[in-house]
């Protein structure tokens, strides 16, 4: 995340719509028979629940790698193949520090206010030498500190302070829903509405004291024994094997191919336009 960006967080399933005459044609349905080729990897004409999730989670690692790789030009202002804190500051808030009485009174300017000393926390915590410097590895994790280890409390931290409009240093009920939904005045909250407060409740006040601390945030948004990879690859085989034999064939998953374009297994859609050498 770059400064501005907001919150992290979570990769959002893409709406699926109707199937066009366009995404019918030959060339695209040839795209398609490559990509399931590749996730099958061993050849035995089945693709597996294990060897999705392998599939997706080098999807997963590829579109980081590809992030890294976009943006690192933009930062690394003398091609030293390293990006300071001044280098990324200078990118990111250049123009703001360099002119703040243009900002004084805009929104912009408690935006970044608040998102400069957090870009500057988030990058001292991913410089594991503390040389305000970062290696493309340590720039990675800055950008993604979701997949890191040493940087999960950063995100539990922001993730609080995203959600904490009360500044107490926990996440109440109300707060937690004012995250997903925007209540109208006088209006019915809907039942999906009613059951996520239900699950605060249930699922994620572990203490019953009627708000979250940093440790429920961390159950809550970095819980130990899930693994997404794994959860998404069994919800593509479940809901496209026809014939419930636990693997899908080449046509099952062609023939239900508007939920794998809504799935991290194609990175939602983008790898269908990529040539399939990289994939």
């Amino acid at each position: 995340m770059t400064g501005g960006e907001g919150p992290l967080p979570t990769a959002k399933r893409a709406t699926c719509s109707p199937p066009s005459s366009r995404e019918r044609n030959p060339r695209k349905r040839g795209s398609r028979r490559k990509i399931v080729d590749r996730i099958d990897n061993d050849g035995d004409g089945f693709v597996t629940t294990e060897e999705l999730k392998t599939w997706i989670k080098r999807v997963q690692k590829r579109y980081i790698f590809d992030n890294v790789a976009k943006v690192w030009k933009d930062y690394d202002r003398d091609k030293d193949d390293k990006i300071s804190w001044e280098e990324y500051k200078q990118a990111t808030y250049g123009y703001y520090l360099g002119n703040p009485a243009e900002f004084h009174d805009s929104s912009d300017h408690h935006t970044f206010k608040k998102m400069l000393p957090r870009d500057e926390r988030r990058f001292k915590a991913a410089d594991l030498d503390g040389d305000l410097t970062a290696t493309r590895e340590e720039f990675t994790a800055f950008l993604h500190p979701e997949e890191f280890e040493h940087m999960k409390e950063i995100v539990v931290l922001e993730t609080l302070e995203d959600i904490d409009k009360n500044g107490d240093g926990f996440v109440d009920q109300d707060e937690y829903i004012a995250d997903m939904f925007s209540h109208e005045e006088n209006g019915p909250e809907p039942d999906w509405v009613l059951s996520e407060r239900e699950q605060f409740n249930e699922f994620r006040d572990l203490n019953k004291d009627g708000k979250l601390d940093k440790d429920e945030i961390r159950h809550w948004i970095l819980p130990q024994d899930y693994d997404h990879a794994q959860a998404e690859a069994r919800h593509l085989v479940y809901e496209s094997d026809k014939n419930k034999d636990e693997k899908l064939t080449k046509e099952e998953i062609l023939e239900n191919w508007n939920m794998f374009v809504g799935s991290q297994a194609t990175n939602y859609g983008e790898d269908l336009t990529k040539n399939h050498d990289e994939l």
